[in-house]
Order: C-alpha cells, then structure tokens, then sequence
C-alpha cells in the first residue's frame, strides 16, 4: 500500500472517532459521514436478546435516527397513501421515553405516492444537531430548527417542485461553521446555505444538473486550511466554495443516470458512487480549479451502487446494494474484491440502508430481512441475520450508534440494542 493511499485510508477511519462529537451520533451515518464507531455493540439480538427498549412510532420513515446527549431524535410521516402531516420525535436514549414531538402538517401539494415514493415514502431526510438545536428538512415541508426541548426557532421554505421522475426527496443537512447545508435538488434545483441561528438565506447555487441529485453534499478539508463543499451530480462531481457557493472545480464522472450515494470523503480525495443506468465509481482529488477531469481524477470503474453509501474501512468499500449483491472494491483503484450474492432476501430492492462500521464488524439493515452482520475481509462471509420477528414492516433506515448501543428504526417502531 503506498504511502499516499496509506494516509487517506488512516484519515478516514480516523475521522469517526473524534473526540469532539463524544458518544453523539449527529448527522446522516454519523460524525463527519464517516459511518465508523469504536463502539461495542452486540452482533446478535432479537425480541429475547440484546434488545434494551422498544418503542412505536407515530409513522413511517427511512429517516436514520440521530443520537444527542440523552436523546434519540427521528423524523416520521403520517397518514396513509396521502401524507397529512410530518413529524419529529425526540426520546429518551437510555429508557425509550417519548420527551416531545412537533406536528408539521402538509397543507401544500405533494408528489404521488407511486413509484419510488411507495419504497421509501416522505421522511428520508435525516436530520442534524450540534448541540443546540435540531435541524431538520422535510422536503416540500421546508427546513426547520427546532430547540432541544422541541422548541421551534425557525423555518424556510426551499422550494416545492419535483424532478421529472417525482421520486421524493432524499439528501440529507449538514453544517458547516455557522451553516445549514441544504441540497434542495429537488425542490428548488438549488443548493443552498442558511444561517443556523437565524434561517436566514446566505447563499443559493442554482443548476438545472442537480436534478436526480439524491446524496447528502460533504464537505473536504483541504492541507493549506481551505474547504470545498463537494456534490456528486449527474455526469459530474462538482467542488463548491461553502463559503459563498461558487463552483471551484468539476470532474466528468461515469455516472449519467441519477445519483443517489453521498459522496465519501478520506482526506482530500473524493469518492463517488451511484448512476441508474449508468451506474460506476470515481476518485478524485480535490482542490483543483475548473475542468479538472484530467488533473484530478485518480480512477474510474464500473460498479453497482445504486441507492446505498458504501462504506469505506482501510482502504476498501463495502456495501450490499438493491439487489441484493454484496461487494467489496479497492479504494486504490476501484477493482471489485469480491462480488457475492447474499442469499434469498425478502422483497423487491431488498437494502436501502447505507452499511456502517461498529467495533469490528459491518452492520447492514435489510428492508425485510434483518440486520446482516460480517467482518470486513476477503470474502463475504457473514456471522449474523437478526430479525425482529415481531415487526413485519419496511426497515430502510441507516441505525445509528452511541455509548454501546444501536439504534435501529422501522417503519413501525424503534429499537436500542445493547448489552
């Protein structure tokens, strides 16, 4: 391994385990994205075993909860075919006890539920918090900010159209300095940044490419101090001033079709994954300046990742897409590792959720089938399905990770696991 390729593999499995997000889980595959816990967390559980609470939910969602201090915060939608309101719910981590929610209702036109809509409804936005408050985006619904204590702050409408699919809206917030980060592809075909005290708008990046954008927008920390706001769009990976949202650099990409995985970020080098129909992988190194397609970009490859974010630990990637298919590829260079089949998995696109790293092992949440759990290596080779036989409902959403413990959503209620 080079001594590069070495650095960045370090860097990225290092950035989970900052000790300035302490046992908090606070964002979209948690601190910095990075999807990794040093956490001890069982591998096995079930309605007898390792399970420490559980409690419904209001609604359906595929929304990953977010761990706080002592609270699990989760975003849910009610109704039935016709969505009538959202909801953000906040629980005790430790006991399950409900501690508050708010009620936003749906007095506005939402896209169908039909197609995409049907597999993961109207709650896939996971929201973000940095101690003080709760940021949430809720699609057609707008972003809000909401107190510890349930609190409303403020709220901004980012634009109410949909793409030409009317798949739904999907990426989730991130904050950067004073900032909420918003990737309204489909609602407004704009990125923009709002002021996480005041709501107010800082900044907007309009572009017709950002339509089919589905990931969450990361942010790079470049070796002279700078940071480049960085979205994988259709055909290009662009890299964005945070600061006031100007394009610094872009990078032609095999993916054509929409996109859905957030880009992954391992010092200054940039993955991407995703493209239907088109579906490949990139690296590229960030800090460059305009068409940097030739000076830029380490590699490109064929490979499966449709809806997932894979997961990458030293120097690999592994996840297990809609198809059911587990994979393996090299960071270095985007070769497949390993490819196998999972075995018999209920349900047509059988795993939304994105893989995280726990301990020692990847933890994969499957629609219908359980949680799959394997250690990273050679070959796929799992040590663990657990399934809650109790719940028969959709399980899509990532779970989230905190002081020993697992917290896993579905479509029905939510669990912490543990111990």
């Amino acid at each position: 391994m080079s001594r590069f390729f070495l650095i960045v593999a370090l860097s990225a499995f290092l950035g989970g385990a900052s000790p300035a997000w302490a046992g908090d889980w606070p964002e979209f595959l948690g601190p910095k994205g990075t999807a990794h816990s040093a956490d001890e967390v069982p591998t096995r559980w079930s309605e007898t075993e390792n399970l420490k609470w559980k409690v419904d939910l209001p609604g359906r969602g595929s929304s990953s909860p977010i761990v706080v201090g002592d609270r699990v915060i989760v975003t849910c939608w009610l109704g039935d075919d016709a969505p009538t309101s959202r909801q953000v719910a906040c629980f005790n981590k430790n006991t399950g006890e409900r501690l508050w929610s708010v009620d936003f209702p749906i007095d506005y036109t939402e896209d169908p539920y039909r197609g995409y809509i049907m597999e993961h409804g109207y709650a896939s936005n996971t929201p973000v918090s940095d101690g003080e408050s709760v940021f949430v985006f809720l699609g057609k619904g707008g972003v809000h900010a909401l107190g510890m204590d349930g609190t409303r702050k403020w709220s901004v409408d980012v634009g109410k159209e949909s793409s030409n699919r009317q798949w739904g809206s999907a990426a989730s917030l991130i904050l950067y300095q004073g900032s909420v980060i918003v990737n309204a592809s489909e609602e407004s075909k704009a990125i923009w940044a709002l002021d996480k005290a005041t709501g107010e708008t800082l900044w907007r990046a309009d572009a017709g490419m950002l339509e089919l954008t589905y990931g969450t927008p990361r942010v790079v920390t470049l070796a002279d101090g700078r940071s480049e706001l960085v979205v994988s769009v259709p055909s290009e990976m662009w890299g964005l001033d945070p600061a006031n949202g100007k394009l610094s650099w872009y990078a032609q990409t095999p993916m054509t079709g929409n996109v859905c995985p957030s880009p992954i970020v391992a010092g200054d080098v940039v993955y991407s994954f995703g493209g239907y129909r088109s579906s490949g992988c990139i690296a590229v190194r960030a800090g460059g300046k305009d068409d940097v397609t030739q000076s830029h970009v380490l590699w490109t490859n064929r490979s499966s990742s449709y809806v997932a974010t894979p997961l990458l630990h030293e120097g690999r990637f592994y996840w297990i897409n809609d198809q059911g298919i587990a994979y393996c590829t090299s960071a270095q260079d985007g070769e497949v590792v390993y490819r196998a089949r999972v075995g018999k998995l209920e349900g047509g696109r059988p795993v939304y959720a994105s893989p995280i790293f726990v301990g020692k092992h990847i933890y994969v949440v499957t629609r219908y089938s359980g949680t799959i759990v394997y250690p990273p290596g050679d070959s796929f080779e799992p040590i663990a399905t657990n399934v809650f036989a109790n719940d028969d409902s959709i399980f899509n959403a990532t779970p989230a990770v905190s002081d020993g413990h697992l917290y896993l959503r579905s479509d029905r209620a939510l669990y912490c696991i543990g111990f």
